[in-house]
């Protein structure tokens, strides 16, 4: 959190628990709607709805879509329906269709009954795709001109826009151009439009060469093609090039920010959307299943320590020495995970290159545990004066180094070949897999040479 926001928060929270009714009102009037939501975020769950209540007509369907699944749903709950209407009234149809998942049936049926046939066709495209394709991203409001037209008839045109509907279009950075059958056929810059020549056509300046983007292409291909093109926005048309709608930035960071906060979170255990004062026990719920999937690796782990319990009471070197083992591989692994799962997440492995990347990350594997068994040999020797067992420790680091690169090599893609996030999930089944390999090889060989 920056010391700006932080401050906020101060300000914010003081002024609450000073007059809950009003004492906000003032200072959430010159703030975004992002920068709101992710206040209220920060606020225990008393102070929530106190601020929500103080909160602009205007910018209270924004905050709300902003706001993580639990704490929107709760805050809609505490809304009357007539309010719920009239703030978001305002909003696009593809910000709309984010949010009416979440909303009571009769304000949506209230919503679109109150639609224009315009409007209301509009939003009904927007519902026909999913949120996580670029279907349910893009906004229908194209502003799509003619490519024989020229620049005085485009000028008029934006201006009747901009007094139709109050204002143009967020993130307008150019006009998608089109024929007379809704073809898509190129997009013109509006540094264009004020450049040139009123008198100009068009079709005669236009930039043809322009990515496209079907409607069911998955958001988060959709954020890569905006990153390697370094657009502002793009426009969506379907197999036969018909112009559909249009994506711009502000979306494609929103998810961006959802794919980062799923890996960081995913990684815990956590769900993606966890409130930080969500209910007690819903967060302990959703907690303790990841929780238990780990005590059970980890009595899998203890019980791989307790085939070879003879030989630690025989040496208590073993014990001590034990610990590293997991350590080193666990991270030599992670490192490997972390790597593969990128990859696949930006398209980058395929069926052409998964066995060179396998090869290459086991090469690795294996010059590190070599490098690192001589260091441990020594370690080992020099610290007990013990030179079987400083062999037999660089011999299970090797083992355990290797491992972790292998594991972290497939596990993704195995996972990912289940329908199973390797964000997830892979961290749990990695450790497992060099915590019982790793002290299986190290207790094992102590058993056989040492013994």
């Amino acid at each position: 959190m920056s010391t700006r926001l932080q401050e906020q928060v101060g300000l914010i929270t003081d002024a609450l628990e000073k007059s809950p009714e009003s004492g906000a009102s003032c200072l959430v009037e010159s703030m975004s709607p992002a920068e709101i939501s992710r206040v209220i975020e920060s606020l225990p769950g008393d102070l929530r709805t106190p601020l929500w209540l103080q909160l602009p007509r205007l910018k209270k369907g924004e905050v709300l879509l902003e706001l993580q699944g639990g704490l929107r749903k709760s805050l809609i709950k505490q809304t009357d329906e007539k309010e719920l209407i009239a703030c978001l009234s305002v909003m696009q149809m593809d910000e709309l269709a984010d949010l009416d998942d979440d909303l009571p049936m009769s304000v949506v049926n209230a919503m679109v009954k109150a639609m224009d046939v315009h409007r209301r066709e509009r939003y009904e495209r927007v519902k026909l795709y999913p949120d996580d394709v670029a279907g349910g991203l893009m906004d229908v409001d194209a502003t799509a001109v003619r490519a024989d037209v020229t620049f005085k008839a485009v000028l008029r045109y934006l201006r009747r826009l901009r007094q139709r509907e109050g204002s143009l279009p967020e993130h307008l950075d150019s006009l998608m151009v089109i024929d007379r059958h809704n073809r898509f056929m190129g997009i013109l810059p509006l540094s264009h439009l004020v450049s040139y020549d009123l008198s100009t056509i068009v079709g005669e300046v236009m930039s043809p060469d322009v990515v496209g983007i079907t409607p069911l292409t998955p958001n988060t291909e959709v954020a890569r093609i905006f990153e390697d093109h370094d657009l502002m926005s793009a426009p969506v048309m379907d197999d036969k090039g018909y112009l559909l709608g249009r994506i711009t930035v502000d979306d494609v960071i929103n998810v961006m920010r959802d794919q980062a906060d799923r890996e960081i979170l995913g990684r815990a255990g956590l769900d993606q959307h966890e409130d930080m004062f969500a209910p007690v026990i819903n967060s302990s719920v959703r907690r303790a299943v990841w929780l238990g999937i780990n005590l059970l690796t980890a009595f899998l782990a203890a019980w791989v320590i307790g085939l070879f319990e003879g030989s630690i009471e025989k040496m208590v070197a073993l014990a001590v020495l034990m610990p590293v083992v997991a350590s080193m591989g666990g991270v030599a692994g992670s490192q490997t995970l972390t790597l593969v799962t990128r990859g696949m997440a930006l398209d980058q492995i395929s069926r052409r290159n998964i066995w060179k990347l396998a090869a290459h990350e086991l090469t690795i594997g294996a010059l590190n545990g070599l490098f690192w068994a001589g260091v441990v040999a020594a370690i080992a020797y020099y610290w007990f004066n013990d030179l079987m067992l400083g062999l037999v420790f660089g011999a299970a680091m090797l083992i355990v180094i290797f491992t972790g690169a292998l594991v972290g090599t497939f596990i993704p893609l195995i996972l990912k070949r289940m329908g199973i996030d390797p964000a997830l999930a892979g961290g749990v089944v990695l450790t497992t897999a060099t915590d019982a390999i790793g002290f299986f090889a190290f207790l094992g060989l102590a058993t056989v040479m040492l013994f």
